[in-house]
């Protein structure tokens, strides 16, 4: 796959940020180099990783419900993958250095903050529904 232009890794940052953000108490700041994004300031629930120590990819690295990354990855590894560091715990790895679902991804974003959120704030959610 080609790497994405300087243009385009940062316009799709930005709709990442925005769909992030967008989640009830959840913020950014930069970890290991990158945007990160925290639930209420303490558990990451997504990286975007930008070739990250040469590795040629543009992506996300996400927390995801048990089974996902394994059930992804076997589906369709040309777009997911287990990511370095964090895999081992579960995490998944998803390309945006090809054509992009934004609407998967947005679910895919979801379903890491439901990962990482507290049981409280879940709860109230649903409650709130």
């Amino acid at each position: 796959m080609p790497y994405p232009s300087r243009a385009e890794v940062a316009a799709s940052t930005e709709r990442v940020r925005r769909l992030c953000l967008a989640l009830p108490e959840t913020s950014e700041r930069l970890s290991h180099g990158s945007a990160t994004f925290f639930v209420r300031e303490k558990r990451s629930f997504v990286m975007v990783m930008d070739d990250h120590h040469g590795d040629g990819i543009f992506g996300l690295w996400v927390a995801a419900p048990p089974g996902n990354q394994e059930l992804l990855v076997a589906a369709d590894p040309e777009r997911f993958f287990r990511p370095p560091y964090v895999g081992h715990r579960g995490w998944l790895g998803v390309r945006l250095d090809g054509r992009v679902d934004w609407d998967e991804v947005a679910g895919i974003v979801e379903d890491a903050w439901a990962a990482v959120a507290p049981a409280r704030l879940l709860a109230s959610l649903r409650a709130a529904e």
